[in-house]
């Protein structure tokens, strides 16, 4: 099996961006210098992690970060994709950390020196504890924090940032966050997915009016995650439970950005789920947006089970998965692009993330991810024939660049092109990483 990646003609053009990405509370530790967050409350709950683990140390990033943009910089990327920690920015009384906003600050200054384009993440889900005590993404208070603090970031950034994503996954934040409780905060009651999505929703379009404000040269967009839905077999009641579950997960998140409206659906759920919606919020939330950055894992295929939700089916057994037991699907991310394509009237497209677990063991120095370097290829692949069929894509990032805090499953889920001993913080590039530099070489 082939140690090397391959790009299709499609990815040759230098307005073509690679890129890397991480978040801040899976890579950062150093939770002594910020403000607690949720994900640092939910850690502690007993049964919450797997492993037991939590984010106080994680990949040292904190300390460690001008080796990790040494890294970046020997893998020839144009661009580098990283979040923001709100707590560590704004203090519980509401003043300015400054030394949360000088650390961000640093990275950016050494990304320019080098000439890697800063992809800068607003909000990846480490939400303030003191505002979740207030009721969280269910307060519609925290979109006006959430606009408060973006305004105190992009005026100190300056034009130090290429492009910003206001939110990334907001239906990880509202539906696992809210809904089933799998993630931090870990509420879980159904009639509180739709309503924390609507406030996320809201926070984005705040969002979007300050950026345009403050930083007019930037890219601004948001980040959703995608599912395409496949029906289980040939029958009608499949065929609509997949319909059903399409609207669900993913025409709710990108409806109100594109068309400033909610799914038809909205009708039909009980009164008790459905976001208050105050006059002049959907003209909010749709702003017009620079990019659509999108994440795409594995596809899902539905089963009826009418009268209730549709059955998400487990993968395949005969398919092959990745160490989350997600089935490797290529063909579901070109399908997924050329649906958006046809039900929308698209900004152009980023792939901001794409990659996969693996049970990666370092071995005499090395790391050999064959199963990585083939999803690589494979994913990578798929966007080439999207694009070959008219999808305007403009870039490309690997998820992740570190082995991290894998969220809910701890530190048993290995991400990363870069292998990370947790106990040494040694970093090591897999094969992955040396196939992914090399491929980006070849454009040179």
């Amino acid at each position: 099996m082939s140690n090397r990646l391959i790009l299709k003609k499609q990815f040759q053009s230098n307005t073509f961006t690679f890129g890397v990405a991480t978040s801040s509370f899976q890579i950062e530790g150093a939770v002594e210098s910020r403000e607690e967050s949720i994900w640092d409350r939910f850690c502690q709950q007993p049964g919450k992690i797997l492993d037991g683990s939590n984010g106080n140390e994680a990949c040292d990033h904190v300390n460690r970060w001008q080796e990790d943009l040494d890294i970046i910089d020997s893998l020839h990327v144009d661009a580098y994709r990283f979040s923001i920690s709100w707590p560590r920015i704004i203090r519980a009384d509401g003043s300015l950390n400054q030394q949360g906003l000088d650390f961000y600050l640093a990275i950016l200054g050494k990304l320019k020196a080098k000439g890697i384009k800063a992809y800068v993440t607003l909000y990846h889900w480490d939400l303030p504890q003191y505002l979740e005590d207030e009721g969280g993404w269910l307060n519609r208070d925290t979109a006006y924090a959430f606009k408060q603090y973006v305004e105190v970031v992009v005026k100190a950034f300056g034009d130090l940032v290429y492009s910003y994503a206001t939110l990334n996954e907001p239906f990880c934040s509202a539906y696992l966050g809210y809904e089933v409780g799998i993630h931090a905060p870990g509420k879980a009651k159904k009639e509180y997915g739709k309503k924390a999505i609507h406030h996320l929703l809201l926070a984005h379009g705040l969002a979007m009016k300050v950026l345009r404000q403050h930083a007019p040269k930037a890219e601004s967009g948001i980040v959703l995650n995608f599912t395409p839905f496949y029906p289980a077999s040939n029958s009608e009641e499949d065929a609509h439970a997949t319909r059903l579950a399409h609207v669900h997960f993913n025409d709710w998140y990108i409806r109100p950005i594109l068309e400033g409206e909610y799914p038809a659906l909205i009708d039909d759920i009980p009164e008790s789920h459905r976001p208050i919606i105050a006059p002049g919020d959907l003209d909010i939330i749709s702003q017009p947006i620079d990019y659509l950055g999108v994440n795409y894992y594995t596809r899902a295929r539905v089963k009826s089970d009418a009268p209730r939700d549709p059955i998400l089916l487990p993968a395949p057994e005969t398919s092959e998965q990745t160490a989350m037991g997600w089935e490797v699907y290529p063909q579901g991310l070109t399908d997924l692009l050329l649906q958006l394509e046809r039900d929308f009237r698209l900004p152009p497209i980023i792939i901001t993330e794409n990659g996969l677990a693996s049970d990666d063991h370092l071995v005499d120095g090395e790391v050999n991810d064959l199963q990585r370097i083939r999803y690589l290829q494979s994913h990578m692949d798929a966007v080439a024939e999207a694009m070959a069929q008219g999808v305007n894509i403009t870039g490309y990032f690997v998820w992740s660049l570190l082995d991290n805090f894998e969220w809910a499953l701890g530190y048993e889920k290995r991400f990363g092109i870069v292998y990370v001993d947790y106990t040494t913080q040694k970093r090591t590039l897999k094969n992955s990483a040396i196939a992914f530099r090399n491929a980006l070489l070849s454009r040179q």
